[in-house]
């Protein structure tokens, strides 16, 4: 009976059913075919739980806040700062691309709207040096993907509220992860600019790193404001996200004037169906979670793996690693960090796993997999932002990849690049 929920699944997925449909139809068919006891009417109980706490209040805010960033002069400020300090190096450009990608990601918590922000100077840039568009596509795909680790990171909130752990802990937990992946891409950037015999460009003088540094200032206080502001005890993460959206409305609207009130409408439209997608997906999700809960199909699938691996911790975060890996290949990483994070919760208590620890290895595996062929989502937004093939967008993202999978390795064998910072903080 599994396998032929699982054929189905499959099938509607491969038909190009949006991910909500086939989750749906997984539920119904668990429901009545007898894999699980629980009608429709516990069901829907299950999806309005779903969406019912009050922490995912602050997914809608922070879209707003990324757009209003997208739209305004935030990224360019970010990148003129980057580029004054990187320039001169063998490999300045992509290093900038990638720091500035980073950078950008904790101050608008979005992969996506980093794609597009980012993305958009820096190729032709890149092109214009002598880099191959391959090459450019698979650094800005890869290097947005820091966004998921560095905080405010929509992953690591729906975690948070899945395995019920601190917003601020897992923000915290993820920020030296994240200078980790973006360490592994600038040394990858220096040496492939070294073997292409790219020379680099001329150093920015101190008087325009001061005017990068002055314009940047009030666009770098977002992650301050947001961190600190969590983690020193004045706000929750919901009231930061709806301070991130008032500060983005100060930068864009009252002291860059990039964006004017007219545009508010139209971002708060997009902002919205980008929500709406978000939480369709966490409803049916929660769904789906619970009634594979009911239906005894995680001990099914987990009970051996768990009596062989007993207190191994290793063993336990590498199984994690894998079924995460593979799952966010081919679906929405929200949608799997839903549906796996409940079936290896037993998992994760049984080895007395630090549940903080495991979300950075969840959404390292979820930024992974937002990157990974042949579903990975910042694929297809940068086949839709540059007009570029499938083939052309995913033919450099090997070596990324393979840094990725590396950074994972590391994270499992010492936990501490996780664990210093909120335990420095708390």
């Amino acid at each position: 009976m599994l396998i032929i929920l699982a054929v189905i699944m499959l099938v509607l997925l491969m038909m190009g059913y949006p991910m909500m449909v086939p989750l749906a139809v997984g539920t119904l068919f668990m429901m009545f075919t007898g894999l699980t006891f629980f009608g429709p009417d516990q069901a829907i109980t299950w999806m309005v739980n779903g969406v019912g706490s009050w922490v995912l209040a602050a997914v809608p805010m922070f879209i707003f806040a990324a757009d209003i960033l997208t739209k305004g002069h935030t990224a360019n400020r970010l990148l003129d700062l980057v580029d004054a300090f990187t320039r001169h190096l063998r490999g300045g450009l992509p290093i900038t691309t990638a720091a500035s990608c980073a950078v950008f990601g904790a101050v608008s918590g979005s992969t996506q709207a980093t794609v597009v922000a980012m993305g958009g100077p820096m190729r032709p840039r890149l092109l214009s040096k002598g880099y191959s568009d391959s090459f450019a596509l698979a650094l800005i795909i890869n290097a947005s993907d820091i966004a998921l680790l560095i905080p405010p990171s929509i992953g690591f909130i729906v975690y948070g509220v899945v395995m019920k752990t601190s917003i601020g802990d897992l923000f915290l937990a993820g920020i030296l992860p994240g200078l980790l992946v973006l360490l592994m891409f600038s040394v990858y950037c220096w040496i492939g600019a070294r073997v292409k015999g790219i020379e680099p460009e001329e150093r920015a003088s101190w008087g325009v790193r001061f005017k990068a540094m002055r314009g940047a200032i009030l666009p770098l206080g977002f992650p301050i404001l947001v961190v600190g502001g969590i983690y020193g005890g004045l706000f929750s993460a919901v009231e930061a996200s709806a301070i991130a959206v008032a500060y983005a409305l100060l930068l864009e609207v009252v002291i860059f004037r990039k964006v004017s009130v007219k545009d508010l409408g139209g971002l708060a439209l997009s902002s919205g169906m980008i929500t709406a997608v978000v939480f369709i997906l966490v409803a049916i999700g929660a769904a789906f979670s619970h009634t594979l809960g009911t239906a005894g199909i995680p001990e099914k699938l987990l009970g051996p793996a768990i009596e062989s691996i007993g207190q191994n911790q290793v063993a336990a975060l590498a199984l994690i690693a894998v079924a995460f890996f593979i799952g966010c290949m081919f679906v929405d990483p929200i949608v799997v960090i839903l549906i796996l994070v409940p079936i290896f919760k037993p998992l994760i208590e049984s080895a007395n796993l630090d549940p903080i620890h495991v979300g950075v290895i969840v959404t390292l595996q979820a930024a992974i997999g937002s990157a990974t062929p042949p579903f990975g989502c910042d694929i297809f937004t940068a086949i839709a932002v540059f007009r570029r093939p499938y083939l052309d967008v995913i033919r450099g993202t090997p070596p990324f990849i393979f840094m990725l999978l590396i950074a994972t390795f590391i994270l499992i064998l010492f936990p501490q690049l996780s664990l210093w910072l909120p335990a420095l903080g708390g």
